[in-house]
């Protein structure tokens, strides 16, 4: 078959809006749902497809800490700080809200708690693969601070339970690491910074399989209504993120990765049952909670990518009123280098 004819798969993926990020994730939620154990045969294929979420952040993080301009890093912590303060405020405010009007029993069967636990956690590896389509290298350089958010020490310091947990700097460090050896690596070799550039699509593409194969379809039906509540609500948030950030920011480097912490972590579902350990009066809410949490981590993860597109998109065609031709040129020019 001519070279020319051929249909190229990953072609047609990045064809889709946000397509190279939700089709593996879909392949790994679908997997896990209907043959999980075909995942858990160890060895190499349950190290990359199941087990590889950790190793394959850790090679995204140097490899974009590669793309990272040394004399340009204060804006990726800058970023960082915005886009973990607006999360954080935003989820708070929600839960307490709900506290305040509905009590302890919450709206429509979710609790604040878990509101705040899916609103203050954000899916960091999903982040990180929108910011290779959508964003730029201090986009992905603001993972190093937006990592704190995942965990349940944000839900505890809302909650009045500060004293009860330590703020989780090992999650900080080893977000760091990864991502400062790449920075010097990038800054100090060309030719490396060349090839990590042209090696992110692909390790993106496998890194949200094993993000996938965390997720299945029977958490939908264990949340039951309050879980699609809070997923409607968790997804919405990325268009008010998106607004948000675009405040504190220049006009020429706006983008709509604001959208991009629209999402609840998987690992967010666990923060239910970390809250009732830490206070036991929490316990008769914690198993609801938990199946809700599991539905917005499961929903988010595709309607982020798919409204972080869309805005994108709708940045570009209306760039006179907000994106500088200088930085349509250069968003340009960057995905189609993609």
């Amino acid at each position: 078959m001519d070279e020319k004819k051929r249909v190229s798969l990953f072609g047609l993926m990045r064809k889709i809006p946000g397509g190279i990020i939700i089709v593996p994730l879909f392949v790994g939620v679908i997997l896990n749902t209907l043959i999980p154990n075909a995942l858990q045969i160890g060895g190499f294929t349950q190290g990359l497809f199941k087990g590889g979420t950790s190793c394959l952040l850790g090679l995204f993080l140097l490899l974009n800490g590669a793309s990272i301009d040394i004399r340009h890093i204060g804006m990726p912590f800058y970023k960082g700080v915005v886009l973990t303060a607006i999360k954080f405020i935003l989820g708070v405010a929600v839960g307490l809200l709900v506290g305040a009007v509905f009590g302890s029993a919450g709206f429509l069967g979710v609790t604040p708690m878990a509101f705040i636990a899916a609103l203050t956690n954000s899916a960091g590896g999903e982040y990180l693969a929108i910011a290779q389509q959508y964003g730029d290298d201090t986009d992905a350089g603001a993972i190093s601070i937006l990592s704190l958010n995942d965990g349940p020490f944000f839900t505890m310091v809302a909650m009045g339970a500060a004293g009860m947990a330590n703020i989780p700097i090992t999650t900080f460090i080893s977000t760091l690491v990864p991502l400062i050896v790449g920075i010097i690596w990038g800054n100090l070799d060309g030719e490396f910074r060349k090839h990590a550039a042209a090696a992110l699509p692909i390790v993106t593409f496998f890194m949200m399989i094993p993000i996938g194969a965390g997720m299945s379809l029977r958490g939908l039906v264990q949340g039951g209504l309050g879980g699609i509540v809070l997923a409607i609500i968790s997804a919405l948030t990325a268009f008010v993120f998106y607004f948000v950030f675009q405040l504190f920011l220049p006009k020429k480097k706006r983008n709509a990765m604001g959208a991009a912490i629209g999402t609840t972590a998987a690992n967010a579902s666990a923060v239910p049952s970390n809250m009732a350990e830490a206070d036991p009066t929490l316990a008769p809410f914690a198993e609801a909670a938990t199946a809700q949490v599991t539905i917005a981590a499961i929903v988010t993860a595709f309607t982020c990518p798919l409204i972080t597109a869309y805005l994108d998109k709708q940045m570009r065609k209306h760039k006179k009123g907000i994106y500088s031709d200088e930085a349509v040129a250069e968003r340009e020019a960057a995905g189609a280098g993609k």
